[in-house]
């Protein structure tokens, strides 16, 4: 994308921010020429090698490239159990320039087919909120979470693949002990086929590894203590768990050449080119509300979603509480009228959380009548591993439901379910325990602590997960409301 398209691209996208908490809201412009230096980050910039005295245009920032090798060797560096076996990552500019080719081509696979057979690769998209190289290489590695080594006993000849998970191989490659080279690229694809969807303005990342791993049969690493396995023909030295044939200080920029031929692998064989890990989809894709939907329905956590106002929200019933700053009962779309954020036509609004107000001033302006209205002091409830918002603070559709700010106790996450149970995912059945839910949504830890709640609507059906020790249910069609939990800053 040339930097006329990014600015037509911001020309183009009528965007705000509505900035809201519980009790209120805000509304600012957003910075267009932050969004062209999101968009063009990779492709405008030429950044200069510190060990050189001339400018060179790279398809990855030096901080970018220094990053993602440092996490490569902490990475390698902490595994567990521990390697007897892990060379020290040096950076490699022929794997640069083929992870280079590879990104420019914009294709959701692995490739090219010719290369293969002899390098290993990884890949991650992402779309959106700005995502550093170093966030993927950490999803990589989190793979980890599924993964079980193979010890030696359990490999006669051939050691069992072990990932319970829909995959491992991202972390296997990234920890293959002999690999020891790696060189990545990023690149923004205008247009990007990601599993049937198009996305615009992929932020794509290539990394290609040398000599590959993932072979069929092999563990990733060998078990014992750091460094103990060694080659003594290496000379090196072990730091941080990891050996090399030179010191770290010397230039990484060259390919490192073995100083002893690797003996041929007659036996194993590559592992078949991996599908990449499905890639998160990033929260600012705009969902559509309708011209009544108020944002304590759509505000989801401290950085809310980016919304789609339809057109002639004018005159319809949603109601607006305040002028600047909104509460959070106002509706998303009339909102953005009065404020002049956006006209009848309609438009895009990010939602964001706030500060509290205590009050907000009553106006008519772009012909939306706002209502004044004072918000209550918040007051603190001690609550027990049973406590509901059923019990104390339901959700009521024609005034506004204010719950107390919840003090749980420490003992919540071992109860029953029968007696305290969660119904849902992030957001719960207001017949579901409170305090059990904060643990279950990572809200509180297991020792308690305050919570605000937010009551919702019912939904129609609630998904049960594992999450954080707590198992929660699935329900649908269930009678009452809803409710969302949100950390408490002190």
């Amino acid at each position: 994308m040339t930097r006329a398209a990014a600015d037509a691209a911001v020309t183009c996208l009528l965007a705000l921010s509505l900035v809201l908490i519980r009790d209120s809201a805000s509304l600012f412009l957003p910075d267009s020429k932050e969004l062209r230096q999101l968009l063009s980050r990779y492709e405008e910039e030429a950044e200069q090698n510190p060990t050189a005295g001339n400018r060179t245009r790279r398809s990855i920032r030096w901080s970018d490239r220094e990053e993602i090798l440092q996490l490569h060797n902490k990475l390698r560096g902490s595994v567990y159990p521990t390697a007897s076996n892990m060379e020290y990552m040096v950076w490699d500019d022929e794997l640069e320039r083929s992870s280079t080719q590879w990104a420019e081509e914009c294709q959701w696979d692995h490739g090219p087919q010719d290369l293969l057979m002899s390098i290993g690769q990884n890949l991650a998209v992402h779309w959106g909120r700005y995502r550093s190289p170093a966030f993927h290489v950490q999803a990589w590695y989190d793979e980890v979470k599924d993964y079980t080594y193979p010890y030696p006993h359990e490999c006669n000849p051939w050691c069992p693949e072990r990932c319970s998970g829909p995959m491992c191989t991202h972390y296997t490659q990234l920890v293959w002990a002999t690999t020891s080279r790696v060189g990545c690229a990023v690149h923004v694809c205008p247009k990007m086929n990601v599993w049937g969807e198009i996305w615009e303005n992929a932020v794509y990342l290539v990394c290609n590894y040398s000599p590959k791993g993932n072979w069929i049969g092999e563990a990733p690493y060998q078990h014992g203590r750091p460094c103990s396995q060694c080659p003594p023909s290496f000379g090196g030295g072990c730091k941080n768990n990891l050996y090399s044939q030179r010191s770290e200080t010397e230039d990484m920029n060259e390919v490192e050449k073995p100083q002893v031929p690797l003996p041929p692998r007659t036996t194993a064989r590559p592992v078949p080119k991996p599908k990449p890990s499905a890639p998160k989809k990033p929260v600012s894709k705009p969902s559509t509300p309708r011209c009544e939907t108020r944002l304590r329905d759509k505000c989801k956590g401290a950085t809310c979603n980016r919304f789609k106002c339809p057109a002639n929200c004018l005159n319809k019933k949603g109601k607006v509480w305040g002028t600047v700053s909104y509460d959070v009962q106002s509706s998303i779309c009339r909102a953005a009228i009065h404020s002049g954020a956006i006209d009848n036509n309609g438009g895009v609004v990010d939602v964001t959380r706030t500060e509290k107000f205590p009050f907000f001033v009553r106006s008519t302006k772009n012909g939306v009548y706002s209502v004044f209205f004072s918000s209550l002091p918040v007051t603190e409830m001690s609550a027990d591993c049973y406590t509901t918002v059923a019990e104390i603070c339901p959700f009521k559709r024609l005034t506004p439901s204010h719950c107390p700010r919840i003090l749980c106790p420490d003992n919540c996450k071992m109860q029953p379910s029968y007696w305290s149970p969660v119904i849902g995912n992030n957001i719960y059945a207001d017949t579901s325990s409170i305090c059990r839910s904060a643990i279950h949504a990572g809200v509180i830890k297991a020792d308690g602590g305050l919570v605000d709640v937010l009551p919702l609507d019912k939904r129609k059906t609630y998904t049960g997960i594992l999450k954080n020790g707590i198992q929660s249910e699935s329900k649908s069609n269930t009678d009452g409301g809803s409710f969302r939990l949100f950390v408490v800053r002190q």
